[in-house]
């Protein structure tokens, strides 16, 4: 691995982290509950948010579960995935994490902001 690689490793690996950590926070989880919920030790949930470990695809997903947050979400933080092409990975995954918005509700909104997005695209909306 050269210099760079493992910059962009870290890189990555701090992005997924503190994005973990901020989503945690906004669900008002502790360090434990969401480990709990994800079925993955506190200590190794504290690592991955200071950016020490690379998770799995795995456990990401299973992290993701417990924050009810999409796992491509995670994905593309943690350099698994690229980004799609639409980049509206962050603001659907912002709206499908909101704790307060109903599951109708959070339909609605994504298949709206889709709309908007295809719209300003000059496609027609699906």
């Amino acid at each position: 691995m050269t210099g760079q690689e493992d910059s962009a490793e870290r890189d990555h690996r701090l992005d997924v982290g503190a994005f973990i950590r901020d989503q945690r926070r906004q669900a008002q989880l502790s360090l434990r509950k969401l480990a709990e919920r994800a079925n993955i030790s506190n200590p190794y949930l504290s690592q991955i948010e200071r950016g020490l470990k690379r998770p799995s695809a795995e456990i990401l997903q299973q992290i993701a579960r417990a924050l009810e947050v999409s796992a491509e979400t995670l994905y593309v933080r943690a350099g698994i995935l690229e980004p799609d092409a639409g980049g509206d990975t962050d603001v659907v995954s912002a709206i499908t994490a909101d704790p307060v918005l109903t599951e109708d509700h959070k339909s609605a909104l994504v298949r709206i902001y889709r709309a908007f997005v295809a719209e300003a695209a000059g496609e027609k909306p699906t």
